[in-house]
């Protein structure tokens, strides 16, 4: 039994606060919650309200996991913890989290592991569904070749005993700290007449909003009505299979009581190979050619991801130039579900040229080379022209040093202005 299918409600709303359209990118997200903070946070005189509005609706869109359950079902979804929630987090922390660095240290904390579950919930009438979604990280070769993997995970399962209820009796109470709801209010001063609001679940009942006797507990749950289960799942991952493509396991989530049990959901993520890029069914690769071979021809062996060698060679007399491509079809990426069908492979050629040559290697290639242009200019001609000195440089070095420069004679220039200003002021006193 999986219930019924969570109920769509407003998707548009944190778009419409951040004033960006639903393509909006990361980083017209990052712009418009930078500029639109700034202007209303309350130390300088903004919408504390507005605000907070701003720092939830940046918290969902920035999350690509919230965003697209925000996308699909919509404000209410978030607001019942699916995807981890929405509009729970402290909007100044969001704040300075933004402008003041990550709080996690700048580290991707889905880099150094391999799984990462986020329990998902949607109100259906009295129950909840509950759903996990789990990263979990392929090679290029994995996704090219097809592979299974299986992976063991710790889940709850109602318990056998009490069937879920907790206690021996059967019997429970109302938590006398939440007065039943599971859940409480704190207050926070944010400032002179300015105070936040906020909710959490109850601590004393775990949000349950009832208590158990501690001599009434069930032996085996101790009371929490679910136990722990080890589950084994074999991920097939096809070949061709995308990065951020999803597998469901439908059913196979955790079980809690008055809840409809939902899916585990394995979001593929594909890591970084250090030989090939992909781009969907395409394969591109970078290859550097000696000055000899982009002239005179070239093959050499390249190891395709399913360890095939490939000989890749260029056509009689062909020259190569550099920062250019060539292609080879049927040799990219299977087709997801169409495996013989594959994309191309593009081969991006950069020419490794000599730092320098003898006289006697000059004079050798420009024998057999096509003559250099004339220049069309009699020996008196020459004689009158200035003659210059070529010298290496790195441009991009260069342009910052100009740069910096010219904001140091801004900066100079706009002090001797002021300080002018005020020396004639004390001249007239």
């Amino acid at each position: 039994m999986f219930g019924r299918a969570p109920k769509k409600s407003d998707n548009t709303k944190y778009y419409e606060i951040l004033g960006v359209s639903k393509s909006a990118s990361q980083d017209d997200l990052k712009k418009a919650y930078r500029k639109a903070a700034i202007k209303n946070h309350p130390d300088k005189g903004g919408d504390p309200e507005k605000f907070k509005e701003l720092a939830q609706a940046y918290e969902v869109l920035s999350d690509p996991e919230k965003r697209e359950i925000y996308d699909q079902y919509g404000e209410d979804a978030l607001k019942e913890g699916m995807g981890g929630g929405g509009g729970g987090h402290d909007p100044f922390d969001i704040f300075q989290s933004f402008f003041g660095g990550s709080p996690f240290g700048g580290k991707d904390l889905s880099v150094y592991t391999l799984l990462k579950v986020v329990e998902a919930a949607e109100a259906v009438g009295k129950e909840r569904v509950r759903m996990s979604f789990i990263l979990s990280r392929f090679s290029l070769e994995d996704l090219y070749n097809g592979t299974a993997k299986k992976l063991s995970l710790s889940r709850n399962v109602i318990c056998s005993k009490c069937k879920g209820k907790g206690s021996k009796s059967g019997a429970s109470m109302k938590c006398a700290s939440c007065q039943g709801s599971g859940m409480k209010v704190s207050i926070r001063h944010l400032g002179p007449s300015m105070i936040q609001q906020m909710q959490h679940p109850c601590n004393e009942c775990k949000g349950t909003g009832e208590t158990i006797s501690d001599k009434d507990r069930c032996p085996q749950c101790k009371g929490e009505k679910v136990v722990g289960e080890k589950k084994v799942l074999e991920v097939v991952a096809e070949k061709g299979m995308q990065n951020g493509q999803k597998i469901t396991f439908p059913g196979e989530a955790d079980e809690a009581p008055d809840t409809v049990t939902g899916d585990i959901v394995f979001v593929l993520q594909q890591k970084e190979h250090p030989k090939f890029k992909r781009k969907g069914d395409d394969l591109f690769v970078e290859h550097t050619l000696t000055l000899t071979e982009a002239l005179c021809g070239f093959h050499f062996i390249l190891t395709h991801l399913d360890n095939r060698q490939l000989l890749i060679k260029s056509q009689p007399g062909e020259v190569i130039k550099p920062d250019s491509f060539k292609g080879i079809n049927d040799e990219g990426m299977p087709m997801y579900q169409r495996p013989f069908m594959k994309g191309k492979m593009y081969i991006h050629f950069t020419v490794d040229f000599p730092e320098s040559l003898t006289p006697e290697q000059s004079k050798a290639l420009e024998a057999v080379l096509p003559p250099k242009p004339s220049m069309q200019m009699s020996e008196m001609e020459l004689d009158e022209c200035e003659e210059t000195t070529l010298h290496d440089v790195n441009i991009e070095e260069e342009m910052r040093r100009k740069q910096q420069q010219q904001a140091q004679e801004a900066y100079d220039e706009d002090e001797d202005m002021h300080g002018g200003a005020q020396r004639v002021q004390c001249a007239q006193q």
